[in-house]
């Protein structure tokens, strides 16, 4: 199999000024922050990129500007996902004209989500854009449960169906099944990076996720890929604690962006309507993991040797 995508790629957010306007110098900034942390690749307009809040035309401004910065440094995966099929089709051919290396698509909410129904939206898709797919398997975004036959199907039946990100728990165990069916997916794990190292060894390419130190899951991926499972395992459970508080049911997002705010990545951290917020407490909660994990200054980029 020809290995498309590999590694961390990080899932961008999307950062708004004070008025809740897209804050185009900061998104421009946090692109080349997670340039500077290591990161493999990025994902945009996903879900923690705030895409279902965003107009058509705020999706194109936010391509636009984060192809422009990276410039060819590292592949970006575009988020094109839409209830409207034709919609979907046309934002992929804007950004493959842009310059994206791929797309990531979850299936729209569906009165009969069959399998076929499934099937035949990325036949669909794939017979218009012929450029490498990410299937996302979120069902949380769609109600929609995939099947490991059936995303094996994808595989084999729609070649434009290069990739796989996957965060439908028991994360593991779905990747392996998965594996039993085809051998034409790249898996990407997310979640958070909460299960990184496991979804390595059990065949995972890397991961899609929005964690805010990028720095630390690059740091495990290219331990465990030197064969060093000592050392991924020491920094993996070192910061994990920071890792687990980041990605909390219905305030993940919001925890996320202030931390991306205090990294000095963003200007703003507050996300766009609706959303959870965060109280006074999980904002001192944050500073207890900082001191538990040993960061002093969370806008320092991380080194790991002491850990080692």
């Amino acid at each position: 199999m020809t290995t498309i995508f590999q590694g961390i790629f990080n899932i961008l957010a999307t950062p708004f000024n004070h008025e809740f306007h897209l804050d185009l110098a900061s998104l421009q900034r946090l692109v080349r922050f997670q340039l500077d942390k290591g990161a493999d690749g990025l994902t945009i307009l996903g879900v923690l990129g705030e895409a279902a809040k965003l107009s058509v035309e705020e999706r194109q401004q936010v391509m636009t500007t984060v192809m422009e910065t990276v410039d060819g440094a590292v592949p970006v995966v575009v988020g094109t996902s839409h209830a409207e099929t034709e919609t979907c089709i046309a934002l992929s051919k804007a950004a493959f004209d842009a310059g994206a290396a791929g797309v990531m698509i979850a299936p729209p909410r569906m009165e009969n989500p069959t399998d076929e129904a499934v099937l035949a939206l990325y036949q669909r898709i794939g017979t218009a854009v012929q450029n490498p797919i990410v299937v996302q398997d979120f069902p949380p975004v769609n109600g929609i449960i995939m099947s490991p036959e059936l995303l094996g199907r994808i595989a084999d039946e729609v070649p434009q169906a290069k990739c796989l990100k996957l965060e439908d728990p028991p994360l593991m165990q779905k990747i392996e099944l998965i594996c039993t069916q085809t051998d034409k997916f790249q898996i990407f794990g997310g979640l958070g990076g909460m299960f990184l190292l496991e979804e390595l060894r059990r065949g995972a390419h890397g991961t899609m996720t929005g964690f805010a130190f990028t720095e630390i899951l690059v740091a495990v991926y290219d331990a465990f890929q030197a064969g060093d499972m000592a050392r991924a395992e020491r920094i993996f459970d070192h910061y994990l604690p920071l890792i687990r508080y980041e990605n909390q049911p219905a305030i993940n997002l919001t925890i996320r962006k202030e931390l991306l705010r205090r990294r000095g990545a963003m200007a703003y951290g507050t996300p766009r309507q609706p959303f959870n917020p965060i109280d006074d407490g999980t904002l001192a909660e944050i500073d207890w993991i900082f001191e538990r994990v040993g960061i002093t200054d969370p806008t320092e980029k991380l080194t790991f040797d002491d850990l080692s």
